[in-house]
């Protein structure tokens, strides 16, 4: 082979002595073959690929750019040298000897080569990144094989005068170009019409070298320094990372997947029948069989058993094991480009262990060529930087992964979710599917970031372990085996730990929930003045979490102890076995050096890979849920037809339904017609399967026979209301187009003009989660209105006059439903309860159990004394007291007939949050005053809503926005933490840091002289006492450096306890003393983040990131000491390098911070609109919508795609510095070691260059835990924020109340005013009156008049902005809150129970005998069923009092107030949903045990106050009449006004 080369170049190919000396030079033929064909070679494979482009002929040429006619201009001239190379050939061919024949190959080689370059840089420009990265490497390739012929050139050139002259500068100038070139293709090119796309985003255009080092990015970490960044300065996905690109690709791959796994499960379900399938049918399944059901059932214990014995096993079968076959199928370039950079990085990490033997061996021998050094030294740092791109390229890969299988699945789910039929529906609740979505594919997504550990980290392990055998032998496995030991260690740690968590994670929940429910009804304890027992409640609970908290960081602090020992301890012992073996074995800095190196590459594959395990444990139960999910069956809608049937808009045809495939049929053989064009009224009692016969048409069900045709489109307005978390105007287009005539024409005829002028942006304001803002009323005529303006062929209407009030009710009867409605031309449907409807609809159905007893007009019904008759007896006899002699009375189907004040819908559930009912009342009170004026005569109050022009006063936007903290975060923050931690914990803990590196430092230096001993004792045995004194004061070293740690995590564990007690303490008595008007500006949602996140982060996060910034910081330090010691040059070195560092530091963090920040907002609109899609389905699906909410579901999964990949490139970005970074010290520290090559001994040099090697990983951390620490800071700065806010006024003052006051109960009011919040108007304008001792004085006024006012007034939840309270001769204003409020009684509006036992709930500070107790009891008519209950009175009350019933509820308030039996009660009479019989024992009781009392009743309804002595009437906060109710009514008033509308007439015919 030699021979032919020799002859080919006419020289010398190969020998070993050019190197052997001082100035070592490669032979030239050498240079002339192998250095010029490697780069060429590597070319020519690659290239050809490059020039596909230019064949399809479909793609368009980009224009010219200069960066293109510079490379064109670069690559022409090199051509022309080689043209000249060879030209140079045949003219000294034909004057002498005939050349080797190596002088004409390589300038036609060449030559061909430059055409290609020239042919690809054409081929580019049909592509959008118009660089190559092949001809990138190429360069490089080229130059770096140049420099060895270049200074060999050179070399001789200075020995002696040049002898080819004209060859020599062809050279020059050939290589230049290629330098030249290499610099232009670092910059990206960028055509005129690709620059909208490089807005964009750059990546799209970026040169290779700037997508291997993410350059691209560098702008949007400048941006996000200089100004907080926004969701619109992030750059747009890449066309393929788009949600709907990779869920197509996704949706195709699991279709074929699923059908061949259901056909397994066909499979499966046969086996199975026909091993069952024996003789007699039975159950008799092998035993084995019968096993596996055992075992079933107890995995999922939860599920309800179905009974079906045909069903395999407790839980349907389900098609298995496709989910992740599909997914490697939609991803595999991804995989199969990560496996690649991973293994060329596996590969390289064993190279510098190698290197750094060869380097130490270089300085400890005498006779090396200084030449070798600096190879060595630019081989580390070339391994280094290779080491480094190809792992960021791999992290990125993987992340990538991470998220667009996360995107996919999300995008299955919700698909899946939108079509999935209502059995398989029911088998998950909304909150286990939106958990699919969070927690399930998030779990995709961790495990995608580490899959490839899977393979690499048994890679890695196996390749340290022989490349540690080579260098100590058998003894290794003393230093493995201490690694194998330490993982149960670990184990038995964590498995405890997860226990203490477990029984933590109770804890909070408890403290959440009762925080919750304080938060719910913080007026009521402030009513009662209840809160200190609260706050007792809360504290032992946050008592007990402290508790375990402690416990918990000791153990993690035992963890780390374990941790830190774990490197020392293996090299210990793998040295110490090492030496005692045998006295021949003497560790020397080679082997010691090169061994520590390669246990520190262990390390990491050792400790990923049970996490990686666990892991993928998890991500198996992910993957069954999904399937299981996935794989279910989709609404079959096939018995819906729509075929043309003249005349009739829907059909039913024998049809019988049932909610699941083997379930009783809900509808059964139901045969009806309905004309086009007709009204039909659906009626029958409750549950005679109303709303399943809608639910049918729908397609909502599963179809036993028979079938429905329905022709046209439907619009549907279901029974509860379904509202988006839109703007109002978006909520009715529901994604139709605007047409503003017929817009306002819907909103008119729905009576939703009123609303809107309440609503502070009109049709603009923005509706929160579930219509939270609006009243059931207005919900319920949106969701109307949605369907109207819809202008489909049929309207389905699910009982839509319900929530709303009588009057509404008719006037959307008269303008929308009824014969002369906006709709009249429609076919409508419409389910009722209302009777009064009933004589103007076209067609009755009458449904009883299910299928229609009767159908037909109105008179034919009655006329027919069938089950309508019976239904008209039963509803109608309610109605007809309510309605005086009037048939067409309007009233509410079901609910009790309430007065005409009580307009507020009977739909809400349960009380609300304060901020809900504050908006709601405002909203309300328009609303009434609206209906009002629509039913009576009183026309002026409905121009004056009219002519209002909509304010906009400050105090219209009721909840202020939260602060979202931005920019750097104070340092006063951290100081904050550390005062609570204790100044002197806080010392102590660093302290013990610096004596765990002081410690470090010691271990290594003694290190490095043991391994020198090999030089001193070259040729003499090893004393053995020198040997023992090594691995002692070694290993005494090492565990003073563990001690250390550990004395430290556990100071930092009580401070850190410390801190979080003071500040959640701080926190909590801090908001149960503040204002209310703070709660009803605040949402309960936030404060509950305050405690639940904050808190947490406080408790848990902080601590953690604390003590890693600590070690980080300190190992950082200690490294450069070390090599600062060794090479005291190297300290010039830090200067710039720390300088770089600090800056990408700074420009990353803040960067990345709010990145962080922009991905949990953008993330949790996903989940909502999820979540609201899933509880609005039948709507959705009824209007056929999927297609929109799809496309709404990927531009918001698209929104937070691109803020999680954004900040994915921002932590490749600055990986890359930072491990360029690292890699120059590793560089200067071995440069330096050759440099002073002479003075330095083996061991320090190994110290040296092996702690460099380290450092890169410590100072990625670093800037990990700092931004990591300074995103958690920030919950001290949001609890701080609430510490901070303004109180009330004192609980107890100086002044206190005479014993037994009030004794009799006289208030006077003096010129009172009061206002809800400074920037709103007064809402008492100057009140002036006198209530007598034991008088009963009724409080009456239109909604929004001030009544409710009054009641807050007199507890002072509202401070008085003029005038006084007396009670008493005492001025209410200058007592304590709680002297005030204890002596005083209400019984609240909204009945509000707290968690606990009953008698928790009537005496939460056991102020009172059980006897007292029992008697309130019996008074309240609760006796008896407290007595039945098996607790009896430690009866356990739910959340919000759900186990009671309403009634009962306010009956138990009613208790309340028997027992404190105060001088004054106030009754807030309720308005909701109380029934005639509780509200008739309630005033009963009051009027017997209150006789002595003064009471206050505002009152809704006028029967109950006609016989109190006098009557209160407010009319826009002033009193205008005050008097007896008999005189009131006799003069004309607006008493007598009101009585009227309430059909009262007379004192007498009160009607309770």
């Amino acid at each position: 082979m030699s021979a032919a080369l020799e002859e080919f170049c006419g020289s010398v190919f190969w020998n070993a002595s050019f190197l052997t000396r001082p100035d070592a030079d490669l032979p030239v033929c050498f240079q002339q073959t192998v250095l010029v064909w490697v780069p060429l070679g590597f070319f020519w494979i690659l290239a050809p690929w490059q020039l596909l482009p230019m064949c399809k002929s479909r793609a368009k040429k980009s224009s010219v750019t200069k960066l293109y006619i510079v490379k064109q201009v670069l690559a022409t001239l090199l051509m022309l040298t080689a043209v000249a190379e060879l030209a140079l050939a045949f003219v000294e061919d034909t004057e002498q000897d005939p050349l080797p024949a190596v002088w004409y190959t390589n300038p036609s080689l060449y030559i061909a080569t430059w055409l290609l370059v020239l042919l690809i840089h054409e081929a580019r420009r049909f592509c959008l990144c118009r660089d190559s990265g092949i001809l990138f490497c190429f360069w490089t390739l080229s130059l770096l094989c140049g420099i060895l012929p270049f200074q060999s050139l050179l070399r001789r050139a200075l020995q002696a005068p040049i002898s080819d002259v004209p060859r020599f500068v062809l050279f020059f100038i050939s290589y230049g170009l290629q330098l030249l070139l290499f610099l232009v293709s670092g910059f990206s090119d960028i055509a005129p019409e690709t620059k909208e796309i490089t807005k964009k985003n750059p990546e799209m255009t970026a040169s290779f070298l700037s997508s291997i080092t993410f350059e691209w990015y560098t702008s949007m970490v400048f941006k996000g320094y200089r100004k907080p960044l926004e969701i619109e300065d992030i750059w747009e996905l890449k066309g393929k990372d788009k949600t709907q690109a990779i869920y197509t690709v996704l949706e195709k791959n699991m279709k074929t997947a699923v059908r061949k796994a259901q056909a397994e499960l066909e499979k499966r379900k046969r086996k199975k029948r026909c091993q069952e399938g024996g003789p007699d049918h039975g159950n008799n399944m092998s035993k084995a069989q019968s096993q596996d059901i055992l075992v079933l059932e107890e995995k999922q214990p939860k599920r309800k058993k179905k009974e079906d014995k045909g069903d395999s096993g407790p839980r349907k079968d389900f098609p298995r094991g496709w989910l992740v076959k599909t997914l490697c199928k939609t991803f595999w370039q991804n995989l199969l480009l990560s496996v690649v950079f991973k293994l060329v990085h596996d590969g390289l990490v064993f190279v510098s262990p190698q290197l750094l033997k060869l380097l130490i061996a270089f300085v400890s021998d005498e006779e090396s060529f200084a030449w070798q050094g600096y190879l060595y030294a630019i081989l580390l740092f070339l391994t280094a930087l290779i080491q480094s791109l190809c792992l960021q390229q791999y992290f990125s890969l993987c992340f990538q992964l991470g998220t667009n299988v996360r995107a996919s699945l999300i995008a299955a789910i919700y698909k899946k979710a939108l079509t999935m039929s209502s059995a398989t529906r029911k088998e998950s609740t909304v909150g286990e599917t939106v958990n699919l979505m969070s927690a399930d594919a998030q779990r995709f997504m961790d495990m995608a970031n580490f899959v490839h550990q899977l393979w690499s980290s048994p890679l890695q392990i196996i390749l340290s372990i022989i490349f540690l055998w080579g260098e100590l032998g058998p003894s290794v496995l003393a230093g493995i085996a201490v690694m194998v030991l330490l993982i149960p260690i670990n184990g038995f740690l964590v498995a405890k730990a997860k226990t203490i968590q477990v029984r933590n994670m109770k804890n909070k929940d408890e403290r959440m929930k009762i925080m919750s429910e304080i938060l719910n009804g913080i007026k009521i304890l402030k009513l009662f003045a209840w809160e200190p027992s609260f706050e007792k409640r809360v504290n032992e609970i946050r008592a007990l979490e402290l508790k375990d908290l402690l416990n918990f960081s000791y153990l993690q602090s035992i963890s780390i102890f374990v941790f830190t020992c774990a490197p020392f301890l293996v090299s210990l012992a793998s040295f110490a076995v090492y030496v005692l073996v045998d006295e021949n074995n003497i560790l020397d800095a080679q082997k010691a050096f090169t061994s520590i190196s390669l246990f520190n590459v262990l390390r990491f594959p050792m400790a990923m890979l049970p996490l990686v395990l666990s892991s993928l444990v998890q991500t198996s139960v992910s993957t069954k849920r999904l399937e299981r999910y996935l794989g279910g069956e989709d609404l079959d809608t096939s018995a819906i037809h729509h075929n043309p049937i003249a005349g009739s808009a829907v059909r039913f045809s024998e049809a019988t339904f049932a909610w699941e495939q083997d379930g009783n049929a809900v509808i059964r053989d139901v045969t009806l017609d309905i004309a086009s064009g007709s009204l039909v009224a659906v009626v029958g009692t409750v549950g005679s399967g109303k709303s399943s016969l809608v639910s049918a048409m729908l397609g909502e069900m599963e179809n036993i026979k028979g079938h429905i045709n329905i022709q046209g489109s439907l619009a549907y307005v279901p029974q509860q209301a379904w509202i988006q978390n839109a703007t109002l105007k978006d909520n009715i287009l529901f994604g139709s187009e605007l047409d503003e005539a017929r817009y306002q024409q819907v909103i008119k005829a729905c009576a939703l003009l009123p609303d809107l002028e309440l609503l502070p942006a009109g049709d603009q304001t923005e509706i929160g989660e579930k219509g939270i803002n609006l009243s059931g009323g207005q919900k319920q005529r949106v969701s109307l209105a949605r369907a109207v303006y819809n202008n489909a062929d049929i309207y389905i209407l699910d009982d839509p006059l319900s929530a709303v009030d009588a009057h509404v009710g008719k006037y959307l009867f008269e303008h929308v439903l009824g014969p002369k409605g906006l709709l009249q031309k429609k076919t409508r449907i419409l389910v009722t309860h209302s009777v009064s409807f009933l004589p103007q609809v076209d067609n009755i159905v009458v449904l009883v159990a299910g299928a229609v007893s009767e159908h037909g007009s109105y008179s034919t019904l009655l006329a027919n004394r069938g089950a309508f008759a019976q239904f008209l007896n039963l509803y109608g006899s309610q109605e007809e007291d309510a309605s005086e002699k009037n048939t067409t009375a309007v009233a509410l189907a079901g609910d009790e007939e309430q007065g005409d004040e009580d307009i507020e819908p009977c739909v809400e559930e349960g009380p609300d949050d304060v901020v809900t009912m504050t908006l709601k009342r405002e909203a309300s009170i328009h609303q009434r005053e609206f209906s009002r004026s629509l039913s009576k005569s009183s026309t002026s109050s409905w121009k004056k809503a009219q002519e209002e022009p909509p304010k906009k006063v400050k105090g219209q936007q009721l909840i202020e926005k939260e602060a979202v903290e931005t920019g750097k975060v104070k340092f006063s923050m951290y100081l904050r933490y550390l005062r609570a931690v204790g100044l002197c914990y806080s010392f102590w803990v660093a302290m013990g840091y610096v004596g765990q590196y002081v410690a470090f430092v010691g271990t290594n230096l003694w290190l490095s002289a043991w391994t020198n001993d090999a030089q001193h004792y070259l040729n003499q045995t090893y004393p053995v006492e020198q040997r023992d004194l090594r691995i002692g004061v070694f290993g005494a070293l090492g565990v003073s450096q563990a001690l250390f740690l550990l004395f430290a995590t556990i100071l930092s564990a009580q401070g850190a306890m410390r801190a979080s007690r003071i500040m959640h303490q701080q926190l909590l008595s801090n908001i149960l003393r503040v204002p209310m008007s703070f709660f009803d500006t605040t949402p309960t949602g936030r404060i509950v983040n305050r405690f639940a996140k904050d808190i947490f982060t406080i408790d848990e996060t902080i601590p953690m990131s604390f003590r890693s910034w600590l070690s980080c910081f300190m190992a950082i330090i200690s490294t450069l000491l070390m090599i600062t010691l060794a090479t005291p040059f190297f300290a010039l070195v830090i200067i710039p390098l720390s300088v770089f560092y600090y800056f990408v530091l700074r420009f990353y963090v803040s960067t990345s911070r709010q990145l962080r920040r922009l991905d949990s907002v953008t993330r949790s609109p996903i989940y909502s609109h999820f979540g609201e899609t899933v509880s609005g389905l039948s709507v959705i699906r009824a209007y056929g919508h999927q297609e929109r909410f799809l496309q709404q579901n990927e531009s918001t999964m698209d929104i937070n795609q691109k803020s999680v990949y954004s900040w994915i490139i921002s932590n490749r970005w600055l990986a890359i510095r930072l491990e360029f970074v690292g890699s120059l010290v590793v560089f200067f520290s071995a440069l330096l070691a050759v440099i002073s090559k002479g003075t330095l001994d083996g061991g320090i040099v190994g110290l040296s260059v092996s702690s460099a090697l380290n450092v890169t990983q410590t100072l990625n951390w670093l800037v990990r835990t700092s931004s990591e620490l300074e995103t958690n800071i920030v919950a001290v700065e949001r609890v701080h924020e609430y510490t901070k806010v303004k109180n009330e006024a004192p609980w107890v003052t100086k002044k206190r109340p005479p014993r037994g006051w009030p004794s009799k109960g006289e208030i006077q009011f003096v010129d009172y005013k009061v206002r809800y919040r400074p920037e709103l108007e007064l809402v008492l304008q100057g009140i002036t009156c006198n209530i007598g001792s034991t008088e009963k004085v009724g409080v009456v006024g239109r909604t929004g008049a001030g009544k409710s006012s009054l009641t807050n007034c007199l507890f002072r939840v509202l401070e008085a902005a003029g005038g006084t309270i007396i009670i008493d001769e005492v001025d209410i204003a200058t007592i304590g809150l709680h002297d005030l409020r204890q002596n005083l009684t209400i019984i609240p509006q909204d009945p509000v129970l707290f968690t606990g036992t009953l008698r928790m709930n009537l005496d939460p500070f056991d102020h009172y005998t059980d006897e007292e107790v029992w008697k309130a009891l019996e008074l309240a008519h609760l006796k008896t069923y407290v007595q039945d209950l098996p607790e009896g009175l430690l009866h356990l009350v739910s959340e919000g009092g759900e186990n009671l019933s309403v009634g009962q509820r306010q009956l138990v308030c009613l208790a309340r107030a028997l027992l404190r039996k105060a001088k004054i009660l106030i009754l807030d009479e309720a308005t909701a949903a109380v029934d005639l019989e509780t509200d008739h024992l309630i005033q009963t009781t009051i009027r017997s045990e209150f006789v002595d009392c003064t009471v206050l009743t505002i009152a809704h309804r006028l029967h109950t106050i006609m016989d109190s002595n006098r009557v209160m009437v407010l009319q826009a906060g002033r009193i205008v009449e005050y008097d007896s109710p008999e005189e009131l009514l006799k003069k004309e008033g607006v008493f007598s006004a009101m009585a009227k509308d309430a059909g009262i007439t007379n004192t007498e015919t009160t009607v309770l």
